[in-house]
């Protein structure tokens, strides 16, 4: 994975963003090593600041990768944003959402397994806040696709087919990510076919979601869960 694909330029702490520096450099240690066992104070080596700047914004390890996770699912939305770009159908538009989905996961393998991964995971299933409003972007793009279409027929944003459209969203999550961790782990493979493997599983889903979309069973939630009240 290039640094690029993480940090998106150059690393903005000499403008005096100290929050983005360290977190640019958990970006980069988490790429390098394919692991979160690193220490606050390796990243604010790597920043060039003392050991405790990084408590400054972040009260702990956790705190910090929450961040890095909401930056991971700010970096997947405008990729899929991009990739339905000039897709002129909703079934098109889909497609691209499968490839680079997958892409994502296959070239991030540390940095999806935290965005999906169960490590920032609190009482009652609770994900952090700035993960939560960051990962509702790349849901939203999903619901539109779905909305206008992109199953075989339109599903109007109504109460009536909320359920209906969480539950295509729900199946399709869970083959894309389900073959994400597949090619991740070398249990699928070669990774060069990724595109070619999501394209394959999707169609597969279509097929069967042409006849019938079930509704989602009353109290079944999909995507992160905000803090019990």
């Amino acid at each position: 994975m290039s640094k690029a694909n993480v940090t998106a330029g150059e690393r903005p702490y000499h403008h005096g963003d100290l929050q983005r520096a360290i977190v640019n450099a958990a970006l980069e240690v988490l790429s390098e090593t394919q692991s979160t066992e690193f220490s606050l104070r390796e990243l604010a080596r790597r920043a060039g600041v003392t050991h405790n700047a990084p408590y400054k914004h972040f009260a702990d390890k956790r705190e910090l990768l929450a961040a890095v996770s909401a930056v991971g699912f700010d970096l997947l939305a405008k990729r899929l944003t991009n990739a339905m770009q000039g897709q002129t159908s909703p079934r098109a538009r889909l497609f691209a959402i499968a490839r680079d989905y997958v892409r994502h996961g296959v070239e991030n393998p540390a940095l999806y397994r935290l965005m999906f991964g169960g490590y920032l995971t609190g009482p009652g299933d609770a994900r952090p806040a700035i993960e939560i409003v960051a990962a509702e972007k790349t849901k939203a793009l999903l619901a539109d696709a779905i909305a206008q279409g992109a199953l075989g027929r339109p599903l109007p944003k109504t109460p009536r087919n909320e359920r209906k459209i969480a539950a295509g969203i729900l199946i399709f999550w869970s083959l894309m990510h389900g073959l994400t961790l597949l090619l991740v782990d070398g249990l699928v493979g070669p990774s060069r076919k990724t595109d070619e493997l999501s394209e394959s599983v999707l169609q597969g889903m279509l097929e069967g979601l042409a006849k019938r979309i079930s509704a989602l069973p009353a109290g079944v939630w999909v995507g992160p869960r905000e803090p019990a009240k």
